[in-house]
């Protein structure tokens, strides 16, 4: 299978999928979103593979974000149907894959880049790296699962407050609050990513793929969180201050909210 976004090695019982757009930071764009899918499927449909390392490519970031330039001017029906799309190809995908995927945050994971680190099973992260959830300062809410999983992992105080001010935490903070297992140099973060890996290779997958399930089922006693979440963000697309957030960001300019 041909990818023209992503970089795959595959080891001896697990596989590296790195996202390869270094010149947008590694950002999401749709093509990458379909790749990371066919390439998750395809690596969790061979018997050899017992573990899945998730990373970008260079030292700058792990994913940056979402493509903006995409979805700048999608209409509130473009914009919900982006979000339900993406979560159902990716990130419900990737959260509910029956071979562990491990995110190597190496760089900024931000917007949809930690959203996708946290769909993954758990994180490790480079003493480098900086995480978090920028939407509303582009007037628009995180829409791939980010105001459902960050309150899961972090507490609920803490992401809301990650969330409203549109802040970053480094590596260290996020290991403080639960949302990545280990921090590490970036020369030492892909081989702890495949010590682990080699760890979980020695077990049964039968018995991995249904601890996965369990866990999962421990966090779904609904599926409104995330509906409400599709619906928030369509709708954002609707308001002037998702224009102005978007084409401020396009303009490399600071946005000037019109307000409620």
């Amino acid at each position: 299978m041909k990818f023209n976004n992503l970089l795959i090695a595959e080891k001896t019982q697990w596989a590296i999928i790195t996202i390869n757009r270094p010149n947008k930071l590694n950002a999401l764009n749709r093509e990458t979103i379909q790749e990371l899918h066919d390439g998750l499927k395809m690596l969790d449909e061979d018997k050899k593979v017992k573990a899945i390392i998730v990373t970008g490519s260079g030292e700058k970031a792990f994913v940056a974000g979402a493509d903006i330039a995409e979805f700048a001017d999608f209409s509130v029906k473009e914009g919900g149907k982006l979000a339900k799309k993406g979560q159902e190809l990716l990130f419900d995908f990737v959260e509910n894959l029956s071979t562990p995927v491990i995110a190597a945050v190496n760089g900024f994971a931000l917007g949809g880049g930690l959203e996708l680190a946290m769909a993954c099973h758990f994180r490790l992260a480079s003493d480098t790296a900086r995480m978090g959830l920028p939407e509303v300062s582009l007037g628009v809410i995180p829409g791939y699962g980010g105001t459902q999983r960050l309150p899961q992992l972090i507490g609920k105080g803490r992401a809301m407050e990650l969330i409203m001010t549109a802040g970053m935490i480094d590596s260290e903070k996020a290991k403080e609050y639960g949302l990545v297992n280990h921090v590490v140099s970036q020369e030492e973060l892909l081989p702890l990513c495949e010590k682990i890996a080699m760890r979980i290779a020695n077990n049964s997958p039968v018995a991995i793929s249904n601890a996965i399930k369990a866990v999962n089922a421990g966090f779904k006693h609904s599926n409104d969180g995330f509906a409400s979440e599709i619906e928030a963000f369509g709708a954002c697309f609707g308001t002037a201050d998702f224009k102005e957030g978007t084409t401020a960001f396009l303009e490399k300019r600071k946005a000037v909210f019109p307000g409620k």
